[in-house]
């Protein structure tokens, strides 16, 4: 069976599960249903800090196998934020068109404070780690990604007195990427579980409370997503994009299950991989897009977010408010750092513009039903950007383009030797 066609059963499943469990108060089927969805995100998890680690130490020295690559990378960044500055736009215009703060019966009452909150000093300040043990016991990605970028830099000084480690490196993030392989299948089970557990835990009706601003969310995404990415393809790149989703697909499924742009990342590379992208430069480009392109996290969601906390508290957004938006979202998009929930990016934002952080505790209950398409949104922007990019330097293989189809979840069979077998005498 197609990994899409399981991915759709479970999703079915989870719904009609979940529904059962809520009508008939079934408390062992909230909690198995919570168990199943939680031990799929915790295996996803479990590799993070390794994979996130390893990927972009070698993405970094595989870029040295690449032509250009100081070219390739400033346009991969530039790219990065162009389509977060539309992504942002997109979400201010709704959110100015819609109101989704008005009618929804909430008071700040309702609002708490999040207990940890973003701010540009700890931004600033966390990005360097003051031991190497605590970004990985604690899963600080950013500050990991530094210590990989400086490793991989420092492995390029080097040269050939590097290279065993380079090749230990290659050798564990493959060893990681096969394991990872393994949770990945297990998606359509985790699938029950999570979407079960929220439909479960929430009901309809709390969504009926936070309607217009989930509607407003999934509509923003659902315009980058099926709008602005398909007309970047055809008229940047000049490429098929029906073949892009073709290609890009089950990432994008798996990215709205998971709710992890990271623990998709494998996935994303290959899928990636397949639809053209040199693979020297994809090894680059997406491990550093899992953990700074958040087209959904971080700049549809904290337009639209700020927006709707203004609305709650009674604050006036003038113009200066949503250029500031645009500009948190286009810099502090690396404060998400590919895990699951966009809270630190929203307290970022909500911080810069003033706004008071109860507003947080009132998008709390409703950020898992949100969190999927922000993440499928993120995770087709990781992909999108390599093939732009490979297509207009001339380097994406076309005919391979065209002709993706098969789903990338199956491992790719080794072509069969088919030349004559030599006479034995």
């Amino acid at each position: 069976m197609p990994f899409w066609a399981q991915i759709l059963i479970g999703l079915a499943l989870g719904v009609l599960l979940g529904w059962i469990a809520r009508s008939q108060d079934l408390s062992w089927l909230v909690t198995t249903l919570e168990k199943v969805g939680g031990t799929f995100v915790g295996l996803l998890k479990l590799a993070v800090a390794p994979l996130v680690f390893f990927a972009i130490l070698v993405s970094i020295t595989n870029l040295r196998k690449v032509n250009n690559a100081a070219r390739l990378a400033s346009r991969t960044l530039l790219w990065f934020m162009i389509t977060s500055l539309i992504a942002v736009a997109i979400g201010l215009a709704i959110g100015l068109v819609t109101n989704p703060g008005a009618g929804t019966g909430l008071s700040p009452a309702d609002g708490e404070a999040p207990e940890k909150t973003g701010s540009w000093i700890d931004f600033l300040t966390g990005i360097v780690p003051t031991d190497v043990i605590t970004p990985f016991t604690e899963l600080n990605v950013l500050q990991i990604v530094f210590m990989a970028a400086v490793a991989g830099i420092a492995a390029l000084q080097l040269g050939e007195k590097a290279q065993p480690i380079l090749t230990l490196s290659e050798s564990v993030l493959e060893l990681l990427q096969k394991a990872l392989w393994w949770v990945i299948r297990l998606a359509p089970i985790g699938t029950v579980g999570l979407i079960g557990n929220a439909i479960a835990t929430y009901g309809w009706n709390l969504i009926g409370k936070y309607a217009t601003f989930t509607v407003d969310i999934y509509v923003g995404c659902l315009i980058v997503l099926f709008g602005v990415y398909p007309a970047l393809l055809a008229t940047v790149a000049k490429v098929g994009p029906v073949q892009f989703f073709k290609g890009a697909w089950p990432a994008i499924q798996l990215a709205f299950v998971s709710r992890s742009s990271v623990g998709t990342m494998p996935l994303t590379q290959k899928v990636t991989e397949r639809l053209g992208v040199p693979k020297e430069y994809a090894s680059f480009a997406v491990p550093f897009g899992a953990t700074t392109k958040m087209d959904g996290c971080a700049a549809i969601y904290p337009a639209i977010a700020a927006i709707f906390v203004a609305q709650i508290f009674d604050v006036p957004l003038g113009v200066g408010d949503y250029l500031l938006i645009a500009f948190v979202s286009v810099v502090g998009s690396a404060a998400t750092a590919g895990l699951t929930g966009a809270t630190v990016m929203l307290t970022l934002t909500l911080s810069t513009l003033g706004l008071p952080m109860e507003g947080v505790g009132l998008l709390l209950a409703i950020d898992p039903i949100l969190d999927m398409i922000r993440t499928a949104t993120n995770v087709a922007g990781q992909a999108l950007i390599p093939v732009i990019v490979a297509s207009r330097e001339k380097i994406l293989d076309r005919e391979k383009y065209n002709a993706v189809h098969a789903s990338p979840v199956d491992e790719t069979p080794e072509p069969k030797d088919t030349r004559p077998v030599p006479a034995t005498v």
